[in-house]
């Protein structure tokens, strides 16, 4: 009984923290009505089209704003009372889901306002995302952090495996039309707001750096000074721009299974699966020390995953292979914002998280786009097969270009210390350690 109490994921966070366990339930519960919308938009816009480029042009739609903003959504995250801009953020995307529902009672058949409502949803993501990553370090210990960060991706693996299913579900038995699916994200931004409303003020640190360029530019500065978080976030990049065939999900299931939209849902939901289950034995991860190699090797079999999804004929191993992929992803992004939260002060905490929602998001919506057009220029089964095994190599590059990276050791000793001491953790590496991040702007904010 120890031992599997030490390999099941640690939720002392729910147990201990009232608050963190009303924003965990909130989110979730309006996580699962935004994968609605992700179901739907894709699915409306190939009914439009029957492109998959089109598809994968959803992606240039959410990634400008994603990048254009987050970064400085960041440097506003670390300006401001984060509770407030994350409360105002969430009521804006709850309006925009109103909107997508909107057009879809309208029935109107227009691509271009889905890709300006989806790009408006983006932006205000880029600002909320960033904010509220930040809730985890900032509402429990130093200790709680890494099971917080797991309890979050159980989440998402919920969001994955129940929003598509549930989606594909409705659709069918609505007759294929989707005003159910925006309708109830749009309603389920309620539990979301009252899970944050119930937080206590989080203010900026006194004389925190004025939002703007300057303040960006110290962010991204603090991220390139160190090999550990540039081999994070490549890393990262690899995965999702080369290794994630979302885009020509909508084709893969017209040509091998009829167009049938329950089973386009079970694909997402597969990877949701896949995660839950691994999601659920993330207890290692906070005792992890080589969490650099170990990332590597998670983002090789999550592109090898992808590449015999290519190849694969029979559902059930269809199903399989992204269900193993779901589960590499888990430990990767736990790991990723173990190592993200672990190198980061108060101080820059905003502009290193959004560093790392930007590249996430950023590079699944660059992902969308890749694999959409090469699904659209070759056939949509060389798009997957190619980016999976390109995903593999890129992870052996990248673990021998910045080998600090692949050397990576968390220390124990170091994160006691720095939880004693009320600053973020530390961790040691073999190779050269990050110098301090240069100094922002720090005329304080006008109120």
């Amino acid at each position: 009984m120890p031992g599997r109490s030490r390999l099941l994921t640690d939720i002392t966070p729910l147990r201990e923290s009232a608050q963190f366990r009303r924003l965990w339930a909130g989110t979730t519960l309006s996580s699962i009505g935004s994968a609605l919308t992700g179901f739907a938009v894709p699915l409306q816009v190939y009914d439009i089209t029957r492109s998959s480029f089109a598809v994968g042009a959803i992606g240039v739609a959410t990634v400008v704003p994603t990048i254009t903003i987050g970064m400085f959504g960041g440097s506003l995250a670390d300006s401001v009372d984060r509770r407030r801009l994350v409360l105002g953020t969430t009521c804006g995307q709850a309006a925009v889901s109103a909107a997508l529902a909107a057009q879809a009672f309208a029935a109107v058949s227009s691509v271009w306002v889905l890709y300006a409502l989806v790009a408006l949803s983006s932006a205000l993501s880029a600002i909320n995302q960033p904010a509220r990553r930040t809730f985890v370090p900032s509402l429990l210990p130093a200790s709680q952090i890494s099971a917080g960060l797991a309890l979050n991706r159980v989440t998402f693996q919920v969001m994955l495996t129940v929003g598509p299913a549930l989606g594909g579900v409705i659709t069918a038995a609505a007759g294929g039309h989707l005003q159910a699916c925006y309708l109830v994200d749009a309603i389920s931004f309620g539990t979301s707001l009252y899970g944050v409303a119930r937080l206590p003020a989080l203010p900026p640190q006194p004389g925190a750096a004025r939002p703007g360029p300057r303040a960006v530019v110290a962010g991204l500065q603090a991220v390139l000074r160190s090999p550990v978080l540039a081999g994070t976030f490549l890393a990262d990049l690899n995965a999702t721009v080369f290794g994630l065939p979302l885009a020509v999900f909508p084709a893969i299931n017209a040509e091998r299974f009829g167009g049938n939209p329950t089973t386009l849902g079970l694909f997402t939901a597969a990877i949701g699966v896949g995660g839950l289950i691994s999601s659920a034995v993330t207890g290692p991860v906070g005792r992890m020390r080589r969490q650099g190699l170990v990332m590597l090797c998670m983002v090789a079999i999550w592109g090898a995953a992808f590449a015999g999804f290519a190849l694969a004929d029979p559902l059930w191993l269809v199903l399989g292979l992204l269900a193993i992929a779901g589960a590499a992803d888990t430990f990767t992004v736990v790991i990723r914002g173990t190592i993200v939260q672990a190198l980061a002060t108060d101080e820059f905490r905003g502009r290193l998280t959004a560093a790392e929602y930007v590249i996430g998001a950023g590079g699944d919506s660059i992902g969308r786009l890749e694999s959409g057009a090469v699904g659209s220029l070759t056939t949509p089964t060389i798009s997957a097969l190619s980016g999976g095994l390109l995903t593999v190599v890129l992870a052996g590059v990248i673990g021998l270009a910045l080998p600090a990276f692949a050397r990576y050791r968390a220390s124990e000793a170091t994160a006691t210390e720095a939880a004693g001491a009320g600053l973020a953790a530390s961790p040691s590496w073999q190779g050269t350690a990050p110098a301090a991040p240069p100094a922002a702007d720090t005329t304080p904010q006008e109120s």
